[in-house]
């Protein structure tokens, strides 16, 4: 685990730190907007890249855990997050959107690091990920329509037209390159390898833009966006209960039940946001929703790793 990996809550929670302050400057404060997409579909394109891909068929060779695994993201999980969210977030119709659109993103890249200091099995942890990146990318646009399709703030065109702005084409320009790199292996794991932090540090920039941009705008939500921190500690909270659950029942080793929890808890905010800042521009506290939550997700995940290694 690299250090900046480490620090990712520290380096997210100066992000915004780093952008309230610069956004006092009413030239960046005009200015910034413009550099966050750009900076967000990099970061999508240097992520898909470190995704292994080609990889997808070996999900299949453990089916009971894909078909555990895919049940509980894909499934159980969203319809938990619309329960949660009619419940405490009904009456603000934009962090409600925001908490749905990251609740039903699975984590595909960092979870890896706290299964691996939970001692799960990080070979089922990997083989997974193809298939929670492509099956989010496909519904994604679904649970929006299905559980915010009584909201006037979705637009299903405009939706599908910026998952495949923001996505899609990186998501093709990464397997593009890979096809370019197919039979350069040494030169392919030497890239792959030297842009494994990249993804945080456009992360990073791209929510120090947006807090700039926005930042006003959060100071005078602070009561609203704190509502979002009682059905984020429920989600947490109810699906460590049920993974874990379901591993036992399934009759899973420990190492299993790990990669299950964390597959299931950990979310992918960085996916989310990109969509969020590109399908809701009107509507900029969606998008600091789901910078709020990864300042919330990432100390509890690393609860949750200590929590596990006791049931070992």
């Amino acid at each position: 685990m690299r250090l900046i990996e480490k620090l990712y809550t520290f380096i997210i929670l100066l992000s915004v730190i780093i952008g309230l302050t610069i956004g006092q400057l009413n030239f960046i404060q005009t200015n910034v907007e413009t550099l966050i997409v750009p900076l967000l579909v990099t970061m999508l394109y240097v992520t898909f890249l470190q995704i292994p891909i080609e990889e997808l068929k070996k999900a299949f060779k453990n089916i009971r855990f894909t078909y555990a695994a895919v049940t509980l993201n894909f499934l159980w999980t969203p319809i938990l997050a619309w329960i949660l969210g009619l419940f405490f977030l009904a009456d603000s119709p934009a962090l409600y959107i925001g908490f749905i659109m990251l609740m039903v993103t699975p984590c595909t890249d960092w979870y890896l690091i706290f299964t691996g200091i939970a001692k799960g099995n990080l070979a089922l942890s990997t083989a997974i990920l193809p298939l929670n990146l492509l099956l989010q990318v496909v519904l994604l646009p679904f649970y929006l329509l299905i559980f915010g399709g009584l909201s006037e703030s979705i637009e299903f065109t405009f939706l599908l037209e910026s998952i495949l702005y923001i996505l899609i084409i990186p998501f093709l320009l990464a397997i593009l390159t890979k096809v370019l790199l197919k039979n350069r292996e040494p030169l392919k794991e030497k890239l792959l390898s030297n842009l494994s932090v990249l993804p945080i540090i456009f992360l990073s920039l791209a929510i120090t833009a947006m807090f700039a941009s926005q930042g006003q705008f959060l100071l005078e939500n602070l009561t609203l966006m704190l509502k979002m921190t009682i059905p984020i500690l429920l989600f947490f909270t109810i699906n460590f209960i049920v993974s874990q659950k379901v591993g036992k029942l399934m009759n899973f080793p420990y190492r299993d039940r790990a990669s299950l929890s964390l597959t299931t808890l950990a979310r992918n905010s960085p996916i989310a946001l990109a969509i969020a800042m590109t399908a809701f521009p009107e509507q900029p506290i969606i998008a600091l929703t789901l910078v709020i939550g990864p300042l919330l997700e990432l100390p509890i995940l690393a609860i949750i790793t200590q929590l596990l290694l006791l049931k070992k």
